[in-house]
């Protein structure tokens, strides 16, 4: 396709913007900051969409303080904090007249969903599914200005909340140059391409401040799927310039993922088209693959440049596949022993994957609105059949890679053989089928796990203090001994063999492996509690990496805490205060002192827990209206993970590395 042929004829008008700002939820999930960085990711990912339709090489995306002009342009109106540009150097959206009687540009900023995708002749495939990016962001942002170069001519429109302020008009260099100074370098430079520059609408989100970091993640996902297309994030507002170029794609992020860990083989990668055979349309599959001798799955999956963190079709065949292909090449080459075999479950331990679809956009099929699940069934079989093609012919000509695949596959099969006989006597034992509870437990007595919380406390003398300070109607205590199992490399039959964690998961009720059940969570607030020393932040790491590799989606769905012990206890006269850094130490006694110059301050350092009685236990520690307790989640599950391996695994030197490189930041409890 030529890149003049993309015109007016091609945009397809569904209905109006007024929904966007009446229901914002519906159209980019939510207005804190999770929707804010949406805005960005739909302006970059038209920007996307080009460069997978085969037009411009070049995206750069740009964070700004709010400039004089869009101060202007705002009036009296509310302006957000911050701004963001994106310059592509695509064909550039169609200026013609539509059909509807005025300029293409502003039907595709105006009107919701409106734009090429709805159309094969414009796009083959996109991120797009319904073409509601450009004006749902329009309709979100308090200003938005939008460039179009085309025919070395410089298109212009600037909105006000999604309305058209001006016409679309024509614009010389020297005024895209003082409008845009810092981006207009590069479009200028381009033959063709796209400036949008937009500020988020304050009345609409609780905040207009991006992210650095959250845009740094949002860039480098899609550089890893578009192999070849430079990206650049220039943030004026932090002082940095970052590209993101990668040659291999998809290669490079299965590399990327197993960084910290230890491949068994080199990365695995194919890529081709399928054409159905009903309808004759193409679909691009991109498959890579790299088994690691750890015990977790890694497997992230794209359809387009959009996340599908569900899995669905495209996922199905690369798992059906890949069962197909390793019995196959295990039965072929003898390497079972007899009655031996494996199940999808063995097959996931030690692998990282990404599956990665190209699609018409048209034709995309979702489980739910969040596009997190495909439901294509064309796109299982276009993966099935090309990742089994290719992944027979790797096995074949990598004899070594095949056994060592095989043989990790199978250490896994006879670990859950281990396993299941301790998982039974864990389900026999537990509340599954009407069992008692642990004995150490010392149980709440409201039976909705919305209202129970359950405290994990080390010692005995903790323990004690914690069970008599509690309010027992809704806080449990569940005390450990010493330190747990550190389960960042033991599998499943181990982790059951332990009295503590076997203990513990009958406790929480949700049973573990694929017996896990989150609905059977017993408690919604699971609080670490443990001394404010370095033992103590051991012991709370070892129970984060148990959550974290066998319990993760009590991290999702928010039920995992740590306590916040007071570091100090401050007595001045009949007053008390506890503080929780040495920092708030130190503004405490100042306070004091400015309020009585001879007062006689008593300071005590708490070394752990045991040394709080119940009553002070409760008030600084354990009482809802008083207490701090910090709130873990996974955004960041990559760097997470990466973590988790690094300091809780086997190898030394990555751990060795990690400490030198953060020595500095470390405070110490001596």
């Amino acid at each position: 396709m030529k890149a003049n042929s993309y015109k007016a004829t091609e945009i397809k008008v569904l209905e109006g913007l007024e929904p966007v700002r009446k229901r914002p939820g519906m159209y980019i999930g939510s207005t804190d900051a999770k929707g804010l960085h949406h805005l960005a990711k739909e302006i970059l990912d038209n920007a996307v969409d080009e460069a997978i339709a085969g037009f411009g090489k070049t995206i750069r995306l740009y964070r700004h303080q709010v400039s004089d002009l869009e101060k202007k342009l705002a009036g009296k109106d509310k302006l957000g904090q911050e701004a963001i540009t994106v310059v592509d150097s695509g064909r550039g959206i169609p200026v013609d007249m539509h059909e509807s009687g005025v300029s293409a540009l502003e039907v595709v900023m105006t009107k919701l969903h409106a734009g090429g995708k709805f159309e094969e002749t414009a796009y083959q495939a996109s991120g797009g599914l319904h073409g509601v990016g450009s004006s749902a962001v329009n309709a979100l942002s308090s200003v938005l200005q939008v460039v179009v170069k085309r025919g070395n001519q410089y298109h212009y429109q600037w909105y006000k909340r999604g309305t058209p302020q001006v016409k679309v008009g024509i614009i010389s260099e020297k005024e895209v140059q003082e409008k845009f100074p810092l981006e207009s370098k590069q479009l200028l430079t381009h033959e063709t391409g796209t400036l949008i520059r937009f500020v988020a609408d304050p009345e609409i989100f609780s905040t207009t401040k991006f992210s650095h970091k959250n845009l740094v993640n949002i860039i480098k996902d899609r550089a890893y799927l578009m192999a070849g297309i430079y990206f650049q994030l220039i943030d004026e507002i932090k002082g940095s310039v970052q590209h993101f170029y990668f040659e291999s794609g998809i290669r490079s992020l299965v590399e990327h993922l197993n960084m910290y860990k230890k491949p068994i083989h080199h990365v695995f990668y194919t890529q081709d088209f399928w054409t159905d055979n009903e309808t004759g349309k193409k679909i691009g599959v991109e498959v890579a693959l790299q088994y690691n001798d750890s015990y977790q799955e890694k497997l992230e999956s794209f359809v387009n440049v959009i996340h599908t963190p569900d899995g669905g079709a495209h996922v199905n065949g690369f798992r059906m596949a890949l069962g197909k292909v390793i019995r196959d090449y295990a039965n072929k080459n003898k390497l079972l022993k007899e009655k031996e075999s494996f199940t999808a479950d063995d097959l996931k331990e030690g692998l990282t994957a990404v599956v990665f679809v190209k699609m018409p956009s048209n034709d995309l099929q979702f489980e739910s609105q969040t596009k997190t699940k495909l439901n294509n069934a064309e796109a299982q079989s276009a993966v099935y059949q090309i990742f089994k093609r290719d992944f027979e012919t790797f096995l074949e000509e990598n004899p070594k890679a095949g056994k060592n695949i095989v043989g990790k596959i199978l250490l896994s099969a006879r670990a859950r053989l281990a396993a299941r006989a301790a998982k039974d006597a864990v389900i026999r034992k537990g509340v599954f089928e009407g069992g008692s509870l642990p004995g150490k437990l010392a149980d709440c007595q409201v039976k909705d796990p919305a209202e129970a919380e359950i405290y994990i406390v080390e010692g005995d003398s903790a323990g004690g203090s914690a069970k008599q300070g509690r309010d027992r109607r809704f806080q449990a205590i569940f005390p450990l001994r010493g330190k747990i199992l550190n389960t960042e490399r033991a599998r499943l039959d181990k982790i059951i063999a332990s009295e503590e964690i076997k203990n513990l998961i009958i406790a929480l009720g949700t049973g573990i492996g694929e017996t896990f059940d989150i609905k059977k969570l017993r408690y919604h607030r699971i609080i670490l509690m443990n001394d404010a020393d370095v033992d103590g932040e051991h012991i709370t790491t070892l129970g984060l990496t148990f959550f974290f590799r066998h319990m993760p989606e009590i991290i999702k769905q928010g039920y995992l805490y740590v306590a916040m012990p007071p570091l100090y206890k401050i007595t001045a006269g009949k007053e008390t205060f506890y503080t929780y850094s040495d920092e708030e130490k130190e503004a405490t006694v100042k306070k004091i002192k400015a309020k009585n110059p001879n007062a006689k301050i008593n300071i005590q350092r708490y070394k752990g827990l045991g040394e709080m009685n119940p009553e002070q236990l409760w008030e600084t520690t354990m009482n809802p209206k008083t207490r701090m307790v910090k709130k873990i989640t996974i955004e960041d599950a990559e760097k997470a993970d990466a973590v988790f391996s690094t300091l809780m695994g086997d190898d030394v030197a990555p751990r060795k590395k990690f400490i030198q490189s953060h020595a500095t930041l470390a405070e110490l409890d001596v």
